[in-house]
């Protein structure tokens, strides 16, 4: 691994401390090389239009049906509007950038789409989803340390962001940290329950965090 590993694990360690107040301890990675690694957390192309009314009100009240969700279509369908909500919350000109952030990174140009993050998060600092997206690309480029730094401002704003919490799982997995990977995940799956491969990802890291059960 050498020294650059041991920089960008001390560096990853120190921003998830800053996320969640906790010492960092390192273990080897659970995934073996050849699982197919999970995916971060996206939007779907298609989305419903966001609710009229107070956004926080909204939010709220989608979050509550999130957790009592029944099954994963009733699951979805909430997590849907919620996603409506945060990609609206920018305004016109921030909704037009995202756009061509898509495009950037529908092409691979991840260093474009790292350009026009900066300048819609520059227009509307408080845009949780514009760092959310940034903190995704930065994942996709393998510049862990960048990413937790903007999965510490999205959930600084949001911190009920299921999409933010398993992408700081993803990432403490990544660099071998299954202890705190293991609690980002379970605090994606106590606010949406019904998140996709989270679950298995959860008992396996319990299995080999905190042992199986006699």
């Amino acid at each position: 691994m050498g020294h650059r590993f041991h920089a960008l694990f001390l560096s990853a360690a120190l921003a998830f401390a800053a996320v969640l107040a906790a010492p960092v301890a390192a273990q080897p990675p659970l995934e073996p090389p050849t699982a197919e690694p999970p995916k971060p957390i996206e939007p779907p192309a298609n989305l419903p239009r966001p609710q009229q009314g107070d956004p926080r009100q909204n939010l709220d009240k989608l979050f509550e049906a999130l957790k009592v969700a029944p099954s994963d279509e009733s699951a979805k369908y909430v997590e849907n509007r919620i996603w409506s909500l945060w990609l609206a919350a920018g305004g016109d000109t921030a909704t037009l950038l995202m756009s061509r952030v898509k495009t950037a990174i529908d092409g691979k140009d991840l260093d474009l789409a790292v350009k026009l993050l900066n300048a819609v998060i520059d227009i509307r600092p408080d845009y949780v989803e514009a760092w959310n997206r940034r903190a995704t690309v930065y994942y996709m480029k393998k510049d862990f340390s960048n990413a937790i730094a903007d999965i510490r401002e999205v959930l600084a704003r949001e911190p009920r962001h299921f999409g933010a919490l398993s992408g700081l799982g993803m990432i403490m997995q990544d660099v071998g940290d299954e202890k705190h990977a293991l609690e980002a995940f379970r605090r994606a799956l106590a606010v949406h329950p019904h998140l996709e491969r989270i679950p298995d990802l959860v008992k396996r890291l319990t299995d080999a965090v905190e042992g199986r059960g006699i």
